[in-house]
């Protein structure tokens, strides 16, 4: 047997044969819009101008509106919220619906595309 040996919050091991970043993700996160795998530290989302730390989409969509983004509504893709900057302009950040799902990786993509206005940090520095 191999693969990797996890240990839940009641003690039970389970093995994973091909592990995966999303194989050791928890069903119910343990810090909503962060990353749970085990040993991965939780992370926020930080608004420099303010220190605001975006704990929602809608906190997220009026600071991102104050910087040029608008909502991008594509049918095709009902389970992503999509911004744009302009339509000149080929920058889109595409985000899960659900809040619960919003991912560091989707954070440093905001990051990316707006760098001195975000930036992700460790809880415990918010």
């Amino acid at each position: 047997m191999s693969g990797v040996w996890i240990f839940d919050k009641n003690g039970v091991a389970r093995l994973i044969s091909n592990p995966t970043r999303e194989s050791f993700e928890e069903k119910d996160p343990i810090y909503p819009g962060t990353s749970t795998a085990p040993g991965a530290r939780p992370r926020v989302l930080v608004y420099r101008p303010t220190n605001q730390v975006i704990r929602s989409y809608s906190e997220l969509e009026q600071r991102l509106g104050e910087l040029g983004w608008t909502r991008y509504y594509n049918s095709d893709q009902p389970e992503l919220l999509q911004f744009h900057k302009s339509a000149n302009s080929s920058h889109l950040i595409s985000l899960p619906r659900n809040f619960d799902n919003f991912r560091s990786i989707h954070m440093y993509d905001i990051v990316v595309k707006n760098r001195s206005f975000f930036e992700v940090r460790d809880p415990s520095q918010a």
